[in-house]
């Protein structure tokens, strides 16, 4: 059990473990049929899942273009009401295929407000990509076309994920169990 800033981390899934599934995960999505297409990744969370996933799809034959939005969930206390745009992306998504990237799919109100906007924009086609799927705490109907790994529901950390700014750097994907 690693200790990182005086608190001990269990390692959920390991660097191996994540790199590996990257691979996977790019070969799966080189096999959809694909127009022009665009990463868009939902920042800031899935910065550096979307960087490892970017270099595998490059190693399995895919060039895309890439673009990060910005997205936050407002709302009083811990429940959202919505989803607000904070940074857009530049490129013009009409009849592209568009593939977006983000660190957890949880509730799902964010990456199905980025969906339909995709759409809204005249997208041809839009998946989604998770390195984790919470299931347990959706609402609403939402699937990822493509996940890393199901998430238990603990809150995680590492891999880009923080707590208070915290663990990011982090190349795996741990749970902070206490202090050590």
């Amino acid at each position: 059990m690693p200790v990182v800033r005086g608190k001990n981390i269990d390692i959920l899934y390991s660097a191996e473990a994540i790199h590996a599934r990257n691979l996977q995960l790019a070969q799966e999505i080189a096999t959809a049929p694909k127009n022009d297409l665009l990463v868009i990744s939902i920042l800031k969370g899935s910065f550096i899942f979307a960087a490892d996933l970017l270099r595998a799809l490059h190693e399995v034959g895919l060039a895309p273009e890439v673009e990060f939005i910005t997205l936050s969930s407002y709302g009083k206390g811990t429940t959202s009401r919505g989803v607000k745009i904070i940074k857009d992306i530049d490129s013009d998504v009409k009849d592209r295929s568009i593939l977006l990237i983000d660190d957890i799919l949880e509730s799902g109100n964010t990456l199905r407000f980025a969906r339909d906007l995709m759409f809204e924009r005249g997208a041809s086609d839009v998946s989604i990509a998770v390195l984790l799927d919470k299931r347990s705490r959706r609402q609403g109907e939402l699937d990822a076309d493509h996940v890393g790994f199901e998430c238990p529901d603990y809150f995680v950390v590492g891999y880009g994920m923080d707590v208070a700014y915290a663990f990011r750097e982090l190349p795996f994907v741990g749970v902070v169990t206490g202090d050590a």
